[in-house]
């Protein structure tokens, strides 16, 4: 009979996802225990499209974001072995059935992970270089792996309850499957990268969710997570080329920093914009779900204050410079006594 298997699907507004999704498994749900979707509180119809399968639905009750979504599925599975799925990734043919032949070839495997596949299905240039890009290092990773993959990735559930699952401090989605792997890496758990068990990636990535998601959810993450464990194992999405690219943002914040402070203002604008306007769609999307125009107008209102108190009269609109100048013209006709 063999280890079964229980899927486990964190699912939050990925409706359109999450169909492709559930179809793909379709082919070869009968060698499946079964297959959980977990609703983090979508506002879309993602419960709806749920249900359309032969699939058992879990609801967060509130957004608790996927760390706490996968503890729930899994607390919920009844299967030997634990199929953690991103909403939008769609399965190979083979796919499920590489995995259980993996855990029934291999008593001491505790952990498995695959790889993203060569044809995303977002055909923009921005996500297929994204998507192809992390095919390519998860080609390019060790076989025995020290680090764990939530979009595609398997683990002996009694494995996954004794190392208390992932970390629910990871309120949206970040490095808890990173972490997870690390610890399971310390306690002397066999994890293994097969590259031919793969799935296609549906994300279409843009440009500010491409740079949050490197700097705010990868980078800092990765960073504090460095720093708590003190170690810095060369694998996956934290190969030294990776962690090169964190350190080299963090310089050149810090360097936008020291000009700014010796030659003035000007510097810090495009970074400013930059900034706050990730933080903006941030805010708008996590923080303020119900009013993201207050969120948006609230920190636009920020920025442009800032840019007019430094005086960024080349970043700011022609009625600003305007209002600068009247501004100036006013202070020289005080100090003169003139009053024209």
């Amino acid at each position: 009979m063999g280890e079964s298997l229980s899927i486990v699907i964190p699912a939050f507004n990925a409706a359109r996802e999450l169909r492709l999704c559930l179809e793909a498994l379709t082919v070869d749900q009968d060698s499946l225990r079964e297959i959980i979707v977990v609703d983090d509180a979508s506002t879309d119809n993602t419960r709806a499209v749920a249900q359309e399968f032969n699939v058992t639905l879990v609801s967060s009750g509130e957004r608790r974001g996927p760390a706490f979504a996968r503890n729930l599925g899994a607390k919920a599975a009844t299967g030997d072995v634990l199929v953690f799925l991103d909403a939008d990734v769609v399965v190979h043919r083979e796919t499920v059935a590489r995995i259980r032949q993996s855990f029934a070839a291999d008593p001491a495997l505790d952990a498995l992970i695959g790889s993203y596949d060569s044809s995303p299905r977002s055909q923009d240039f921005l996500s297929q270089y994204r998507n192809l890009m992390h095919h390519h290092v998860h080609q390019q990773g060790a076989q025995e792996a020290s680090t764990f993959w939530s979009g595609c990735g398997a683990i002996r559930r009694s494995v996954f309850l004794e190392h208390n699952g992932f970390d629910e401090a990871f309120g949206r989605p970040a490095i808890e499957d990173i972490e997870l792997g690390y610890r399971l890496a310390h306690a002397g758990r066999k994890i293994v990268l097969d590259r031919t068990i793969q799935v296609t990636h549906l994300k279409r990535w843009t440009f500010f969710g491409l740079v949050k998601a490197d700097i705010c959810d990868r980078g800092i993450p990765w960073t504090e997570l460095i720093l708590r464990d003190r170690c810095m194992p060369n694998d996956l999405n934290i190969q030294l080329s990776q962690r090169v690219s964190v350190a080299l943002v963090f310089i050149l914040i810090g360097l936008s920093g020291f000009t700014a402070l010796k030659w003035g203002g000007y510097f810090l604008a495009p970074l400013f914009a930059i900034v706050l306007m990730l933080l903006a769609r941030w805010w708008a999307e996590f923080s303020e779900p119900h009013h993201p125009g207050i969120a948006l107008a609230v920190l636009l209102g920020v920025m442009s204050w800032i840019v007019f108190e430094a005086r960024m009269t080349s970043f700011t609109p022609a009625l600003s410079r305007k209002v600068v100048a009247s501004d100036s013209t006013l202070s020289a006709s005080l100090f003169t006594g003139s009053t024209r």
